[in-house]
């Protein structure tokens, strides 16, 4: 099983999540990055996506995110199927590990929204919904 790290769309009940669960993917745990992240609402869609991108330390701030794990033929497929500008590199988690993990291209963020103030995809979402 591979590990990989989801900060938007692909997180439990949210639209993309049936991607992992077709592939076969469990879910590990819910964790922080290291606050050295900021995270966007890219624009188009939908489904609405984010984009998760690592800053400085002293300018970023820790994100929600879950850990979910695959078999090896599903992480590839999985990771093959990801549309650029969202990119796959390694995150820095608050547990000490350094799973592989949805990033964005700096590229992407034309017309993106810093939403990093919310914390997470999940805060944001639920901001939406209520505004």
């Amino acid at each position: 099983m591979i590990e990989i790290c989801v900060v938007g769309a692909h997180l439990s009940g949210m639209a993309l999540n049936g991607e992992l669960l077709r592939e076969g993917a469990e879910l590990r745990r819910a964790v922080q990055t290291e606050p050295c992240y900021r995270l966007f609402a890219l624009a188009g869609g939908p489904p609405r996506r984010p984009g998760l991108l690592r800053v400085a330390a002293a300018s970023g701030v820790a994100i929600a995110t879950e850990v979910w794990a695959l078999p090896e033929a599903g992480f590839g497929r999985f990771v093959a199927s990801i549309p650029a500008p969202l990119c796959i590199g390694t995150l820095r988690l608050a547990d000490g590990s350094t799973p592989k993990g949805f990033l964005v291209e700096p590229e992407g963020l034309h017309g993106a929204e810093d939403i990093s103030r919310f914390g997470g995809w999940r805060a944001f979402m639920a901001s939406l919904a209520t505004t």
